[in-house]
């Protein structure tokens, strides 16, 4: 099966990540690790967490001049990574350069996809940022940037995906995070859904945090999400 819940490692220790990845079973997620996690323990972190047998998505947003950023894309592909993201709104030079540092990896390459608007900010946010464009309108040119690009997907809110969903090819990967269930403390995410209101809306990946890292039993709660979005489509 299409493992559909990405568990966000937002720890800042190797031994907290490790500790959790030993209760969560590789055959039900894959993970994500930040720029917490990753600044705090570096590359060879992102190994051990792929011994484990988990797939992981590397959640650094590169946002720089287009080489610069190629270079990196490309590092972090030879890490042998799922998948990696870049900010779209570091534009279409910079996308491009990045999809083709990933040629060389062929069929096997990491999955990459761009930040369109991140899900703490809502239209006041942008406004401040000279942003006049409202949360649901800047996504959508940013994904239709990125696919412009060449790139796989975006990161967009769930508020976003039925937009988009109509608007862009069924193969245009939309990962989503702010995923929280009714019982769940919404924390700093701002335009969030419940998972099987994500996946009816287009979600392809639900990114959960702290909903799974905090809770008692992680697989459980794991289980949970992923009988949620059982049979819906």
């Amino acid at each position: 099966m299409d493992k559909r819940i990405i568990v966000a490692l937002d720890f800042n220790s190797a031994e907290q990540a490790l500790k959790l990845l030993d209760k969560l079973d590789p055959s039900l997620c894959r993970v994500k690790i930040g720029k917490e996690l990753f600044t705090a323990c570096g590359p060879q972190l992102v190994k051990k967490v792929a011994a484990h047998g988990f797939e992981v998505f590397l959640d650094l947003k590169f946002h720089d001049i287009p080489n610069t950023v190629s270079k990196a894309v490309k590092v972090a592909g030879d890490l042998g990574v799922w998948m990696l993201n870049v900010h779209a709104s570091g534009g279409l030079p910079m996308m491009e350069q990045a999809r083709a540092a990933l040629g060389e990896f062929g069929k096997e390459r990491p999955r990459l996809i761009a930040v369109t608007v991140l899900t703490s900010l809502a239209e006041d946010d942008l406004r401040q940022i000279g942003i006049e464009s409202s949360p649901e309108e800047q996504v959508s040119k940013l994904a239709f940037l990125a696919r412009e690009a060449g790139l796989d997907g975006v990161v967009c809110s769930a508020a976003e995906t039925r937009l988009l969903r109509a608007q862009l090819p069924d193969d245009f990967c939309l990962v989503t995070p702010g995923i929280r269930r009714a019982e769940d403390a919404t924390g700093d995410q701002k335009r969030i859904l419940g998972p099987a209101e994500a996946v009816r809306c287009g979600s392809n990946y639900l990114v959960v945090g702290r909903p799974i890292t905090q809770a008692e039993s992680p697989n459980e709660v794991l289980e949970e999400f992923n009988l949620a979005i059982a049979g819906v489509s």
